[in-house]
């Protein structure tokens, strides 16, 4: 990692951090776990009803049709690693960039 730079007023400018990048998680990974694993940071995301009744409809979907057994986090924190990645792959063309520009 670089060290400071100094500018032309004597102070220290530091490169910016290099950028982690995420991939999502894999269903079929080899964590041998349900996904349920303890996060040190949180944030809170308001959504409307609509959102909340969609994304609670979609965890009994997974359930009932798939068998699979998800919280709505670990589905949030997926949704958002996709998105993430979609928009490291395709920039400007990305579905978040192209649904934020609406």
């Amino acid at each position: 990692m670089p060290g400071p730079v100094s500018d032309a007023a004597g102070e220290d400018e530091r490169a910016p951090a290099p950028v982690h990048r995420l991939r999502p998680s894999s269903h079929a990974d080899s964590r041998g776990t349900s996904g349920r694993e303890r996060h040190e940071e949180k944030i809170t995301v308001y959504v409307s009803s609509e959102e909340l009744f969609a994304l609670e409809r979609a965890r009994l979907v997974l359930r009932a049709e798939h068998g699979i057994a998800v919280d709505r986090g670990r589905m949030v924190r997926e949704a958002v690693a996709e998105l993430l990645v979609d928009l490291e792959a395709h920039g400007d063309e990305s579905i978040l960039v192209r649904r934020l520009h609406r």
